[in-house]
């Protein structure tokens, strides 16, 4: 494994647990639940949180990625056990792929392209941090507030919820 990716595997690691506790708390009866026609329902949103590390993860071993071609409709997740299935494997294949890449790669260039056109070329360290581990963490506190609006406990993320205090 890269130096350069160490510091970024250990914070997935981190993340990781404080990820499950907010899955593990995802009301099993309120899956289709939405707080808006254009949300997201409560199971679209955690499959989504679920998937992240490890869908990113393999995208960014790609040397490009063309959008037009993907399909950005959110998956409807059966039950809850397939949302915490998805997410020990996505966190599994995260770790593989930051695991096996070395510096060279992580350093290289990759490209996203919409219809042929380059929109965006960055190194494959800087799209980690910002698509794979920032797009997770901001999925991740909108899924806390959908929990929030159901009235389910939030579990501790960074410090104290309302719900919870690991100081007291």
């Amino acid at each position: 494994m890269t130096s350069l990716l160490n510091p970024m595997l250990s914070e997935l690691r981190e993340e990781a647990a404080i990820t499950k506790r907010v899955l593990e708390r995802v009301p099993v009866d309120k899956l289709s639940w939405r707080p808006h026609p254009k949300s997201m329902s409560l199971g679209q949103l955690a499959l989504h949180v679920a998937g992240i590390p490890g869908n990113l993860a393999k995208l960014v071993e790609l040397e490009a990625f063309e959008a037009a071609r993907a399909n950005f409709e959110p998956a409807v997740p059966a039950d809850i056990k397939e949302i915490l299935l998805a997410f020990d494997q996505s966190i599994r294949t995260a770790e593989e792929c930051l695991g096996s890449m070395n510096d060279q790669k992580a350093l290289g260039t990759w490209r996203l392209t919409i219809h042929g056109k380059e929109a965006l070329a960055k190194p494959r360290v800087d799209v980690l941090r910002s698509v794979m581990l920032n797009h997770w963490y901001h999925h991740r506190g909108q899924l806390s507030v959908y929990l929030r609006l159901l009235e389910v406990p939030v579990p501790v993320i960074y410090g104290r919820s309302a719900d919870e205090n690991p100081f007291a």
